[in-house]
Formats: C-alpha cells, sequence, structure tokens
C-alpha cells in the first residue's frame, strides 16, 4: 500500500537559515546564551523579529541538560513577552520543523520560527542515548549508540555492501568539504588511506567513522506563499516532507536497508518528482544526517540518490553532529543552497533513534511547484 501523501497544500519555504559555529565544548555560554545570536541572525537577514512570527517550535531534549523543562528556559532567547503561539518537540529540531509546516498549512499564520539546540559535552552521550531503547529487553544491557552502529556496519559488510575502505572515503569526503564550512568543527584534508590507519573504537568502525561530540544550535524561518516571496528574492520551497519509524526491536529489522526513508521520500514525492529508480534521483545537493559513516550508503540507496548529487558538501554530520540540532541543520544547509542560487533542488534528510530507526525526509526546491530555476 503507497504512503499517504505529505505534499503542500499551501506553499511554504524556507526563508532565512542561521547557526552557531559548532564546537567540542561550550565553556562560557549556557543554552539561552547560545541562542541568542543565532536567533538574532536568521531574523536581521530577512528584517523581522520575534513579533513578525506567527508561530514558535523548538526541539531538544532535557536529558542533555539534566533538568526539567530547560526548552522553557530557552525561550529567554527569543523573547517571551508579548505572548506568543509556541510549542516543543522532545526531538531534534527537524520534527520541530515538521509541526511548524504543518500548522503554516492551515492558513492561520503565515510565519514560523523553528531553532533547536544541544550540549552533548556535559553528559555521558554512551549512557544517555541508550535510555532511548526498548526499556524492556535492550535498555538494561546499557548498549552504546557506537556498539549498536558497529553491529549495523558489520551486517553491511557481510552483506556485501560496503567495506571498511568505504567507510574511510565517506569521512575523507566529509571533513574536505567541511574546509569550506567555518561552522564545522571537524575539517581536515585526509585520504581514505591516512584515515583507515585510524584505530578502532568499536570493530569496524574507526575513530573517522564516528561523529564528534558537539555542543551547537541552528535557527529558521518559515514563511508561505507571497509572505516567504515579500521576504526573500530566492525562497528554498519544501515541496514535500515526511518521516517514518521502525520497529523498537532491533532484532526485527535489517540494518543494512532503512525502509522507514524509503517511505518518507515516497510520501514527500521524491521519486514522483525526479524518478524511482536506483541510482535515478538526481538533485543537486542532498544534506544525509548520517552520523556514522557507514549509515550514507543505506541512506543513499533508499533515497535512490544518483551518483552526480553533491552528498554533505557543508561537512555533514561528521563534521558536527550536535544532538537535536544535526537533523535541522541539514534542512538549513539544503535551503541556504537554493537560497544562494548555487542550487535549485535538494533532499535533507534527519534521522533519530538508534540505526537509522526514525528518518524524516523534505524536498526542497526553487520554485514551489518543484520544477527548479
Amino acid at each position: 500500500m503507497s504512503p499517504v501523501s505529505s505534499k503542500p497544500v499551501r506553499p511554504v519555504a524556507v526563508v532565512s537559515y542561521a547557526q552557531a559555529k559548532s564546537v567540542r565544548r561550550e565553556d562560557h555560554r549556557n543554552e539561552v546564551e547560545t541562542l541568542m545570536p543565532v536567533i538574532t541572525e536568521v531574523f536581521a537577514k530577512i528584517g523581522v523579529t520575534k513579533n513578525d512570527m506567527g508561530f514558535v517550535c523548538s526541539g531538544s531534549t532535557d536529558y542533555l541538560v539534566g533538568a526539567p523543562f530547560s526548552f522553557v528556559s530557552a525561550l529567554d532567547a527569543v523573547g517571551v513577552w508579548p505572548p506568543m503561539r509556541e510549542s516543543h518537540v522532545e526531538m531534534d529540531g527537524a520534527w520541530a520543523l515538521y509541526e511548524a509546516w504543518t500548522l503554516l498549512q492551515e492558513g492561520e499564520v503565515d510565519t514560523a520560527l523553528v531553532y533547536s539546540f544541544g550540549r552533548s559535552s556535559p553528559s555521558d552521550l554512551r549512557r544517555v542515548l541508550a535510555l532511548q531503547l526498548d526499556p524492556y529487553y535492550l535498555a538494561p544491557l546499557w548498549p552504546d549508540p557506537v556498539a549498536l552502529a558497529a553491529l549495523q556496519a558489520r551486517a553491511l559488510i557481510d552483506a556485501g555492501k560496503a567495506s571498511e575502505a568505504d567507510f574511510a572515503a565517506v569521512a575523507a569526503r566529509s571533513r574536505r568539504d567541511a574546509l569550506g564550512n567555518p561552522n564545522a568543527q571537524v575539517a581536515k584534508d585526509q585520504t581514505p588511506e591516512d584515515l583507515l590507519g585510524d584505530d578502532y573504537v568499536v570493530a569496524p568502525l574507526r575513530r573517522h567513522a564516528l561523529p564528534p561530540i558537539t555542543d551547537g544550535a541552528a535557527a529558521l524561518v518559515l514563511a508561505a506563499g507571497d509572505r516567504a516571496r515579500d521576504l526573500v528574492e530566492r525562497p528554498a520551497w519544501i515541496t514535500g516532507i515526511d518521516h517514518r519509524i521502525e520497529t523498537h526491536a532491533l532484532g526485527a529489522r535489517d540494518l543494512t536497508a532503512s525502509p522507514s526513508t524509503a517511505i518518507a521520500a515516497e510520501a514527500a514525492g521524491i521519486f514522483e518528482r525526479w524518478g524511482s529508480g536506483p541510482g535515478a534521483v538526481a538533485v543537486d545537493v542532498a544534506e544525509l544526517h548520517t552520523p556514522f559513516a557507514s549509515q550514507e550508503g543505506v541512506v543513499r540507496e533508499a533515497l535512490h540518490l544518483a551518483d552526480s548529487v553533491a552528498v554533505n558538501p557543508s561537512g555533514g554530520p561528521l563534521a558536527a553532529n550536535a544532538i537535536m540540532v544535526a537533523g535541522l541543520m541539514r534542512i538549513g544547509e539544503a535551503a541556504a543552497r537554493i537560497m544562494d542560487g548555487s542550487a535549485s533542488s535538494a533532499i535533507a534528510h534527519a534521522t533519530s533513534g538508534p540505526c537509522l530507526q526514525q528518518n524524516l525526509v523534505c524536498a526542497l526546491d526553487a520554485e514551489p511547484g518543484g520544477k527548479g530555476s
């Protein structure tokens, strides 16, 4: 059965994007202080203020901060007076964008601010991320995300779908591309052969195949119809967006494939627009939230991306991977390339959960009808 379509009934676009510089540890600023310049920048780019926003939605998790309702205090970065229509998701900011996009479809508001923040450095991520696992069978064993990703990588190698050399090639390309991104955390010019000399963290994953621990924040503004055209010369129109989830039971999944990504892509109209055959989707840019180098090939296959597609030209999550932010960054980075004219079509992908359990796919275009320019 085909998935329910998630195509827009009202054209909505990303009209501004800003992010904090990704760092290994933010020692001098709290979440509010990190967010404030990002919110200021995203508004200043299009000459608006918080009072021009019909809706505000954020994504974060209290587990990283170690305090309940941390998103409430983070609202100080936006300004809580006069009162505003606001919501929050305990999820990556990409899912906050999905909520804002859905509200804009209703026609009640014309603009929305979406932001997310995450400071991974104060936490023990291996323990924190184990808490998202099945509470009866998996979480009591405390398997960390690196070990689970290594299981997925081993499954890919055993199935003949990938090799350690492939993982090194992804990491080398990502780090090299990050040299052009002033906000990236890890940017180096290294060959895959250099990286294959790294030590294993959990075999078959070497150090370069893992995402860095990152503190960061990002924000973007959505606008509908003529309001988007008023705010920016070249909006990045969201022509389709959808997200799907796979079973909580890792043992019941084929870790070498990502059917939830494929279903989300179909519902977002990607295959209908650009072709459904393997290697047929030839958009200009694809920003993929694949925290481990071994996962890029899985998502590329699910999206049917052509070899010509520029994947993660920002450096992607291997260059900066702030928890709760990296998925929203993929949408922001893809949209930024459409807004600056360097791309006409793009796909952005966000994930959450172990081994690509939950996946969101967003199609972006220079024209609201998806024809490019």
